[in-house]
């Protein structure tokens, strides 16, 4: 088996400072309060932990997967782009895979700060526009299409198995959040949930937004 340590032994800098970046963004962006929230954020860095150790560290997914399947896939960086290897598209489609992966991640990002924005700016009010007009919660909204887009662009055996675990989550604190948000708001808060969706975006909302842009 043709694994190159010398690589990979040099990229794990940058694996403790892409861990390191995300962890900072999380627990500023998420500012979590009770123990659920921390219980949340930890999945989440757990989920960043195992991303970029295996990206730029030691290829672990790929060393289990290249002795279960029949792919020559020897262990270098560019064959960790899973989907393209196990397809035998090669850097081209890992290139590709890259750019859908983006194609998540940068819009999941964006709305994760937006929505980061508006809360700090009104904690005490009932925000109905900008990126809410949207969705009610464009953090997590976010956080799914990031994770989304890391499955795309770097899958690895743990990060497919912490994330249906990490929606699970956030979907329970979406529901305590909202009941709170209703004993806080009342009709309010009600009228609001009837008229945008929890997180996905109506398509006629967006239309309005991109026409007004």
């Amino acid at each position: 088996m043709n694994i190159d340590y010398h690589q990979w032994l040099s990229m794990w800098p940058y694996a403790a400072i892409a861990i390191t970046v995300a962890a900072w963004a999380l627990y500023h962006l998420f500012a979590p309060a009770n123990w659920r929230e921390w219980a949340g954020a930890g999945l989440v860095q757990a989920f960043a932990i195992a991303l970029y150790a295996e990206m730029y560290g030691f290829p672990l997914t790929l060393y289990f997967l290249s002795g279960a399947l029949p792919v020559d896939a020897p262990l270098v960086h560019h064959n960790g782009h899973l989907w393209a290897t196990l397809l035998g598209y090669g850097t081209v489609g890992a290139t590709v895979e890259m750019v859908m992966g983006y194609a998540l991640i940068i819009p999941g990002l964006f709305l994760i700060a937006k929505g980061w924005v508006k809360v700090y700016c009104y904690p005490d009010d009932l925000v109905r526009h900008g990126v809410y007009r949207l969705v009610r919660h464009p953090q997590y909204t976010g956080l799914f299409l990031v994770i989304a887009g890391q499955l795309v662009h770097w899958p690895t055996i743990p990060t497919i198995i912490l994330s249906p675990i990490i929606v699970a989550v956030y979907v329970r604190l979406t529901l305590r959040e909202e009941r709170r948000m209703t004993e806080k708001f009342g009709s309010d808060y009600l009228d609001y949930q009837r008229d945008v969706p929890r997180f996905l975006p109506k398509w006629g909302s967006l239309r309005q937004i991109v026409a007004a842009g």
